[in-house]
């Protein structure tokens, strides 16, 4: 058995510990028998769960339920909502072969915008942000002006994963709508945190993962307009209005509702405990470390998010020093084949190649107490002075060296491989 303490746990952007009533709902069916899609009674029980499941999600999100998608999570509705609207609208009409979408998107919506440039054809316009990482309004409204006809889709996230800012999707679907282009949004960030209601913000898809909100794993869905056109990614039995077949995880289907619906509505009173927490936070690690910068939009952003810069550190360093001392965070880069890259989100908001990789991300949720703020007060002094000790010193040319980011302080705090921003 470890020695180890229990950890304090600063990472729910990541993913959040699952809720009792979600873990409640799993358990009660995990032995049903019954395929939701067969006719008998065990399947048709089976079914009863899946659509009050439905029902449950609808209501808390302000949608019907025939526009509920189950789906794997986040990722998959990402890429069902980009890919497939993208080629139903070019279908429709072969002029419209232009995305656009913000640069500090999550990589679930990145990648598969990258993958339709690369391999469909379509001309994906990154929109670029202020410097609290809020989208450029203008910058959107004349790309769109220029010529309407050819935009396919519009995808911009309700908050960013990184820094937490909140955008301005209500005024994204007011530039789209007079042209009737479709607005897609992730919101897997943001379901749970701050108000979100798919009529109110107007869109015409938003995606939801299960394990953001105190759900399980794999499992989430793309809220989708039932007069939105939407081609499939999966072919097979023709499951969810033909839009996503699979056999559905009923279990997994039931802890999703109950956690969506307890997390939405208990939202308000939540959002108001963890500002305060979050707040507490900050305050506490900069009279610790004077120097630290508060990332993002200081007002419009997610009530759990505190992300910040401390500089003359590498932020892959300070995650590992704290995680030395049961503080799990994470840093604003994400690590390919081990090489440490620069946030992407932070590039675009305009900060240098050493503010990126010098900064941490701090996500608190429902689990998140005042002891887990005091310990990390406690140990960030220490640990930043740790870490700009064993600092190498710079080139002649003010440069850091190439090979800071995996030098010997990493090296003999990592216990196993780093983690990044991974939500």
């Amino acid at each position: 058995m470890s020695d180890r303490p229990t950890p304090v746990y600063l990472d729910h952007a990541a993913t959040t510990p699952m809720l009792p009533v979600a873990i409640e709902a799993i358990t009660a069916h995990l032995g049903d028998v019954g395929n939701p899609s067969s006719l008998h009674a065990s399947g048709r029980r089976a079914r009863r769960v899946v659509e009050e499941s439905r029902e449950r999600i609808a209501q808390a999100l302000n949608c019907r339920p025939s526009e509920i998608v189950f789906t794997s999570g986040g990722t998959e509705s990402d890429n069902l909502a980009l890919k497939g609207i993208f080629w139903s609208r070019r279908a429709a009409d072969p002029a419209r072969t232009r995305i656009l979408s913000s640069a500090v998107e999550h990589h679930g919506v990145l990648d598969p915008l990258e993958w339709l440039a690369e391999q469909q054809g379509a001309e994906v316009e990154l929109l670029p942000v202020d410097r609290l990482g809020r989208l450029d309004l203008d910058a959107l409204r004349a790309s769109v002006e220029r010529d309407p006809g050819s935009v396919a889709l519009i995808s911009v996230m309700r908050a960013n994963n990184e820094v937490g800012t909140i955008q301005p999707v209500e005024e994204v679907v007011a530039v789209a709508a007079p042209h009737g282009i479709p607005v897609h949004t992730d919101a897997v960030q943001a379901v749970g945190k701050i108000p979100v209601d798919f009529a109110a913000l107007g869109v015409d898809a938003l995606a939801v993962a299960g394990h953001k909100v105190g759900g399980p794993f794999g499992v989430g869905a793309l809220v989708a307009r039932r007069e939105l056109d939407v081609t499939p990614l999966l072919h097979g039995g023709g499951h969810e209005r033909d839009v996503r077949s699979g056999t559905l995880d009923t279990p997994a289907i039931a802890g999703f509702a109950a956690a969506v619906e307890h997390s939405v509505k208990h939202q308000v009173e939540q959002a108001a405990r963890i500002s305060e927490l979050r707040d507490e936070l900050v305050r506490g690690v900069r009279a610790a470390v004077p120097d630290a910068i508060y990332n993002g939009d200081p007002v419009h952003r997610l009530p759990g998010n505190a992300h910040l810069k401390f500089p003359g550190c590498q932020g892959d360093s300070l995650l590992m020093l704290l995680d030395a001392r049961g503080i799990e965070c994470s840093t604003g880069s994400a690590c390919s084949a081990g090489v440490a890259q620069p946030s992407h989100v932070l590039l675009a908001m305009g900060c240098s190649d050493e503010f990126a990789r010098s900064s941490l991300r701090f996500s608190l949720g429902h689990t998140s107490t005042t002891a887990d703020v005091a310990a990390l007060v406690e140990a960030i002094g220490p640990v930043v002075e740790r870490a700009r000790g064993a600092g190498s010193p710079r080139k002649a040319d003010g440069r850091e060296p190439a090979d800071r980011a995996g030098g010997s302080l990493v090296a003999t705090e990592l216990a196993g491989p780093s983690a990044g921003a991974t939500g």
